[in-house]
Parts: structure tokens; C-alpha cells; sequence
């Protein structure tokens, strides 16, 4: 953990040594903010819960976590600095791991900043606090799975719209892959045992117990699996690359 927190550190800090983290947060609130007031009519609802909150999180971080992963090592590659940093003597597994751990921690902080909306349900009635909390952890679950998956992304190429743009959309199929009208399609004409199998894999079926305050032991291991793979991709990318 010594190696990591000098990694964790320097990058946590470089987001906001420019304007990207002032416009992500700020984008994000503020979407967030239309989402769930307008959009999902938090009052209009008569209901004291975060659910249009909760409801529309996965699609913002479709669009918004991109813009947070797309340069973590497209970057490094467009600027050269790539051949450096694999030859200090830092592992690139922990290169991997630290760059991501940052990028959450950063996703976190603005995940954070959405307490007010919290306490806006507070005040209008008695929510259920184990289920907003419950939605929270999926929140930053799934972030952490979209930007490690964008992380392993971003190796592949030194531009950062290409790494946004193909991390946006490999996270939108995992999402699609549990939406009801995917399921119902697959449902006319595959086996359950298909549909099934679809829906195991994606993000937003393994969300969705969590948004409704049902942390299931099975769906942190799905999150942190898929962490775990695509860091693992991260790791062979930067190896392949660093090999050319």
C-alpha cells in the first residue's frame, strides 16, 4: 500500500492541477440536479426516497465517468511519457492500480457532493437511510467497473476521444445487456438460459438490487470482478505496448 499512495496521490492531485475537475463536477451536479428534480420529479412523487437519483446515475456515468478514464494512459502514450513511467522503478501493476484508485476516489468526491439531495429528502419526509445508503455503495461500484473499464481502454490508443468514445459504448452494451427490453427481445426467440446468461453480465442487473436497498453479496463480487479483470487487461496492454 506505500508504493500505491504516492501513485494515488500525485494523480488524485493532477485532476485538479486543470479545469477538468472543476467542469465534471460541476456537469455533474448539475445533471444530476435535472435529473432527479426535474426529470424524475423527486417532488412531485409524494415519495421520500432518492429513486429518480438512483434511476438516472448509471446513464449520467455512461456519459460524464468517460471523460474521467479517457486520460489516464491515452495521455501518457500521446505525450511519450509512457516509455518513462513503465521504466521507474514502480511496478506497472501498481501504476495500473494507483491510476485507477485515483480516478475512483475522484468519482467518489462527486458522488459525495450529492449529499444535499440527501438532505433535501430528509427534510421532506422519513426516507429509508439503509436504502439510500445501500444505493450509494452501488453508485460507487459501479463507477469504479466504468472506469476500470475505460482505464484498460485508454491503453489502447493515444487518442483520449477514442478512448471515450470506446469506453462509452463498451459500457453501454453491459448496461443494455440488462434492460428489460434486451431481455424481453432475447426472451422471443433464445433459450432462458441465454436471456440469462445476457443479463448476468451486465452492470445494471447487478445495480438495481443495490438502488432498491439490497446489497447482495453476489453483486459486490460481480463489481469487484470486473474491476479486477479489466485492470488485469490494463496490466497486459501496458506490457504489450511497453514490449513494441
Amino acid at each position: 500500500m506505500s508504493r500505491l499512495a504516492p501513485i494515488v496521490r500525485r494523480e488524485f492531485t493532477a485532476y485538479f492541477n486543470t479545469p477538468l475537475a472543476a467542469v465534471f463536477l460541476v456537469m455533474f451536479l448539475f445533471l444530476t440536479g435535472i435529473f432527479t428534480f426535474n426529470v424524475g420529479q423527486l417532488y412531485e412523487r409524494g415519495q421520500a426516497d432518492l429513486r429518480p437519483f438512483f434511476d438516472f446515475n448509471p446513464w449520467l456515468f455512461l456519459f460524464l465517468v468517460p471523460a474521467i478514464s479517457m486520460r489516464l494512459w491515452a495521455e501518457e502514450r500521446r505525450i511519450g511519457t509512457i516509455e518513462l513511467v513503465t521504466t521507474l522503478p514502480i511496478s506497472i501493476r501498481d501504476l495500473v492500480v494507483g491510476k485507477w484508485l485515483a480516478a475512483w476516489a475522484f468519482a467518489c468526491v462527486a458522488l459525495a457532493l450529492t449529499v444535499p439531495i440527501w438532505l433535501t429528502v430528509e427534510y421532506l419526509g422519513e426516507p429509508d437511510r439503509g436504502a439510500i445508503l445501500a444505493g450509494y455503495v452501488g453508485s460507487a461500484l459501479m463507477a469504479g467497473a466504468f472506469l476500470a473499464i475505460g482505464s484498460a481502454l485508454s491503453a489502447v490508443t493515444k487518442n483520449q476521444v477514442v478512448a471515450f468514445v470506446l469506453c462509452a459504448v463498451v459500457c453501454f452494451l453491459l448496461l443494455m445487456a440488462g434492460y428489460p427490453v434486451v431481455l424481453d427481445f432475447l426472451g422471443g426467440w433464445a433459450s432462458p438460459g441465454v436471456a440469462e446468461a445476457v443479463a448476468s453480465v451486465s452492470l445494471l442487473t447487478h445495480f438495481e438490487p443495490m438502488e432498491r436497498g439490497v446489497i447482495d453479496l453476489r453483486d459486490v463480487l460481480f463489481f469487484a470482478a470486473v474491476v479486477a479483470a479489466f485492470l488485469w487487461l490494463n496490466i497486459l496492454l501496458i506490457e504489450w505496448k511497453k514490449a513494441d
